[in-house]
C-alpha cells in the first residue's frame, strides 16, 4: 500500500529543521535549508506515488535516471513523459503523480519549496484511498492516523 503514496525507495538529502517532521526527511544529512527539502525517489518499473497535492508548497521533479510519466489535474488527465534532466514544477493545490515507465529502476529528484510543510501539507486523491483499501479494507485509516488525508481535489 505504501507504493500508492511513496516512491519505493526514498533517500533524503535535505530535510526540514528539527521542529517539523515527515517520514520522508527523518534521516536527511542536511537540515534547515530555508524550508526546502530534497529527496531522491527511486522507483522500479511501473511504480511511483499516486495523485496528490500540496496545500502550501511547490513540488519540482527532475529525472536523474530513467523515464517517467508525470500526470496532473484533479483526475490526472494531463500527462508528459520526462527523461534524464527533464524538470517539471507544480504549484500548491495542483494534483500530481509520477510513475516509472522505463525498463529499469529510475530516479527522480524531488524538491519541495515555498512555505511550511509537514504531513498536513500533503493530500492524496480519493482514488489513492481506494487503491489502499483494495490492498486491505480499513488500511487507509492507518495512513490517516499518521497524518495522511485523501481530499486532494477538494482541498485545491
Amino acid at each position: 500500500a505504501r507504493d500508492v503514496v511513496y516512491a519505493r525507495k526514498l533517500f533524503s538529502v535535505i530535510g526540514l529543521d528539527g521542529q517539523a517532521h515527515t517520514p520522508i526527511n527523518a534521516e536527511a544529512p542536511i537540515r534547515g535549508a530555508a524550508g526546502m527539502t530534497m529527496t531522491l525517489a527511486v522507483c522500479p518499473p511501473g511504480q511511483g506515488p499516486g495523485l496528490h497535492s500540496h496545500r502550501h508548497t511547490y513540488e519540482t521533479f527532475t529525472v536523474l535516471d530513467g523515464e517517467f510519466e508525470v500526470s496532473w489535474n484533479d483526475d490526472g488527465s494531463e500527462r508528459a513523459t520526462l527523461r534524464r534532466f527533464d524538470t517539471i514544477s507544480f504549484p500548491p493545490g495542483v494534483c500530481r503523480a509520477f510513475r516509472n515507465i522505463g525498463r529499469g529502476e529510475g530516479i527522480v529528484q524531488v524538491v519541495i519549496t515555498g512555505g511550511v510543510h509537514d504531513m498536513s501539507d500533503i493530500a492524496f486523491s480519493r482514488k489513492a484511498k481506494q487503491e489502499i483499501e483494495a490492498v486491505r479494507p480499513g488500511l487507509a485509516a492507518e495512513f490517516e492516523k499518521v497524518g495522511f488525508s485523501f481530499d486532494a481535489a477538494e482541498s485545491a
